[in-house]
């Protein structure tokens, strides 16, 4: 049994010593008699996989933080839906040049000359903003690894890759509340195993104060603009830097969000 276990958990390891990849190289299929279908791919049994998810998820539920770990539990639980989700990109024009085109976002691709030059209220000042006020960078978004299918790996690393511009077209701040509310709109516009689970998971360690604001108000509007809107993975985002974001969002159907009406929605939010 040990040495099953060890076995199993080779990828794992494997996983902890690797670095970072360029963000700028399109995911492509590159395996030459190696068994490697994309640059960072690990291949991992089905036993691997279910250890590997497991462990994942009690430690993105442990730690909503540790982004690696929830990155692994969306690798290990989530193809069925990525099939899905990747054909429902074939079926629109503007997902089909996304998955044609591999684009890739990192501080590498993204012209920051460009953006800061884009009117106020312009979706690529926004995102800018976002990432200044937040302190984030789309550098982070850890790189696909353990999906067994170069196309599936790419449609993966896109939803990370555009989580950002998510947040900046809800309004929402990089905080626990912040997440779970974009996690409650990503779980109905994909329904991401992931996403699912933390958005029914993560406010498990709020305040009752917060956590009355997110089910009263902020879940409610997540759910409904999730259900209201077009699968955000097919909006070519890098051809929108230049679309004021209210028209961004009213073309979108995306509501802006609940303003508080008391002190408990801005504290909830980060904002003071």
């Amino acid at each position: 049994m040990a040495t099953l276990l060890r076995g199993a958990l080779r990828p794992l390891r494997a996983f902890q010593g690797r670095g970072q990849p360029a963000a700028d190289v399109p995911l492509r299929a590159t395996s030459h008699g190696t068994g490697l279908l994309y640059p960072e791919h690990i291949p991992t049994s089905l036993l691997q996989k279910a250890l590997l998810a497991a462990g994942s998820a009690v430690m993105a539920l442990y730690d909503p933080y540790r982004h690696d770990m929830v990155a692994v539990l969306g690798e290990t639980t989530g193809r069925r839906t990525l099939k899905f989700l990747r054909d429902q990109m074939k079926r629109d024009p503007e997902g089909a040049q996304i998955l044609q085109e591999r684009p890739r976002i990192s501080m590498s691709t993204l012209d920051l000359e460009k953006l800061r030059s884009l009117p106020e209220g312009s979706f690529g000042c926004e995102y800018l903003r976002f990432l200044d006020v937040n302190r984030v960078s789309p550098d982070t978004r850890a790189p696909t690894r353990f999906v067994d299918d170069e196309e599936l790996a790419y449609v993966i690393q896109r939803y990370r890759e555009v989580h950002d511009m998510v947040h900046t077209l809800l309004g929402m701040p990089t905080n626990i509340p912040g997440e779970i509310v974009v996690k409650w709109f990503e779980a109905v516009q994909t329904g991401l195993p992931m996403c699912v689970l933390s958005a029914l998971f993560g406010p498990i360690r709020l305040s009752a104060q917060s956590l009355q604001v997110l089910v009263s108000e902020l879940i409610p509007w997540a759910v409904q603009n999730g259900r209201r809107a077009p699968c955000l993975l097919h909006l070519y985002y890098e051809r929108r830097w230049e679309q004021p974001l209210r028209a961004l969002r009213q073309e979108l159907g995306i509501t802006e969000r609940p303003f508080a009406r008391t002190f408990s929605l801005n504290s909830a939010l980060g904002h003071h």
